[in-house]
């Protein structure tokens, strides 16, 4: 049984590695590096186990469906990690691996950490920064991974879901006299996925165009159920469409669920493909035509 469970676990690896491999293209947000830290951007990344951090030249990765799967669909992801590191696996390619699988393209976002070792950076400008480029970037190159730029969403995980908070709800439109054509670009979300997010950048009020929400969280994570509960509240004020999930245990970090004992996280990335399917992400909703 010990060895059956050991080669179960590698295949598991070598599974991950392996899409991970064919899945992965890296695009700095900036070619010469973020402004202000040019200098900076070839230092490298550190990496282990399960994160990722030591982050000078943010960066979107890429994970493409497949060909016959791929709906038109986008998400830009923000992993969590306290700003201190990023939880790229299980918060980044895990999550990526299920977009895949239902056909939505997927941009993992290294932004700069407010809280690494020694960090220069500010969480409420760099990594806010990084946010925006990312968006906009997407949206700008839409054609080339052929995404629908009225269907490009946003997900957040923990401290990922700060830089969503960030984003979302303001200060979204492009520059129409930028010199760089990806500035002029719209950062706004057409949705957002917000999973135990941080307690930090939630807003006051929400406008009543703010994008739909998906949030998830567990009742019983101290951090960053409130958060969520808060947000609800805001969209149920500005009556913007909002789906909560708020499972009784989980504590907080279930990532894609897999890593709990618990049928209802376990679950709770399919309550998220109902939500996408029913909200017309996953396919547009065909408008009746008036003759």
């Amino acid at each position: 049984m010990k060895i059956l469970a050991v080669s179960c676990k590698a295949l598991a690896v070598l599974l991950l590695s392996s899409f991970m491999a064919k899945a992965q293209t890296v695009i700095p947000l900036w070619p010469k590096g973020a402004p202000g830290f040019e200098s900076r951007r070839n230092e490298p990344e550190q990496a282990k186990d399960y994160w990722v951090k030591n982050i000078h030249n943010p960066s979107i990765t890429v994970f493409a469906p497949p060909a016959d799967k791929a709906n038109g669909a986008a998400v830009v992801i923000c992993p969590g990690g306290g700003h201190r590191l990023l939880v790229y696996n299980a918060e980044g390619v895990a999550p990526a691996k299920f977009f895949n699988s239902i056909g939505v393209t997927v941009f993992v976002l290294k932004y700069r950490l407010g809280r690494d070792t020694l960090s220069p950076y500010k969480i409420d400008v760099h990594a806010k920064a990084d946010g925006y480029r990312a968006m906009r970037l997407v949206r700008s190159r839409a054609a080339e991974w052929a995404i629908d730029t009225n269907r490009i969403g946003m997900m957040g995980f923990s401290a990922g879901g700060e830089v969503v908070d960030m984003i979302a709800f303001k200060d979204t439109k492009g520059n129409p006299k930028a010199a760089d054509p990806i500035d002029r670009a719209n950062a706004k979300p057409n949705f957002i996925i917000q999973v135990y997010p941080g307690p930090s950048y939630i807003p006051d009020v929400i406008s009543a165009d703010a994008p739909p929400a998906f949030l998830v969280a567990a009742n019983d994570d101290v951090c960053c159920s409130p958060p969520l509960i808060q947000l609800l509240q805001r969209y149920r004020d500005a009556k913007v469409p909002v789906e909560m999930h708020l499972y009784a245990k989980g504590d907080h970090a279930f990532n894609m669920g897999a890593n709990r004992k618990l049928k209802s996280i376990n679950n709770w990335p399919q309550r998220l493909a109902d939500w996408m399917e029913d909200s017309h992400i996953l396919k547009p909703e065909l408008k009746k035509v008036l003759h």
